[in-house]
């Protein structure tokens, strides 16, 4: 199975986490594609049959800055080939903010499930700064359950 990571991060610790779930991935045998910077065309030219997405929360509850094009692209387009494939979404946040707490993983929640029509199946892990200092290696058990979903 061929898995579309897409991440969003400010300080790069979104990309970290999104590094170590492509190893995971990679070594329980996925194909898997990833760029911090992907494009729509990138995306659609892999083919992926499921997406992870990873993304920190900037401002008041945003996306970062480097995900915003692909997303507002995504959005645009809605990939009609995509509905239906499985998803799932990895949230860094600060749960200090209240509210906006891993509100750029609720847009991309909402984008996949909503809006694109994935299959959400696994529900979306919130890593709160606060409280982790490895976000990685946090999201290991949460990532384990997902690769069982996607062989599932």
């Amino acid at each position: 199975m061929k898995v579309a990571i897409l991440s969003g991060s400010v300080y790069g610790t979104a990309e970290e986490v999104a590094r170590h779930a492509q190893n995971l991935l990679k070594a329980a045998g996925f194909e898997t594609f990833y760029s911090s910077r992907a494009s729509l065309a990138e995306v659609q030219a892999f083919a992926p049959e499921a997406f992870l997405a990873v993304t920190s929360t900037t401002g008041m509850g945003e996306l970062p800055d480097n995900l915003q094009p692909l997303y507002s692209m995504i959005r645009d387009q809605l990939p009609a080939a995509w509905r239906g494939l499985p998803g799932a979404v990895i949230a860094l946040g600060d749960a200090s903010y209240g509210d906006t707490f891993c509100g750029g993983g609720e847009q991309m929640r909402e984008l996949f499930f909503s809006e694109l029509g994935l299959r959400e199946v696994q529900e979306m892990l919130r890593l709160d700064a606060s409280e982790s200092v490895t976000p990685e290696t946090d999201a290991e058990p949460w990532l384990a359950d997902l690769i069982g979903a996607l062989k599932g």
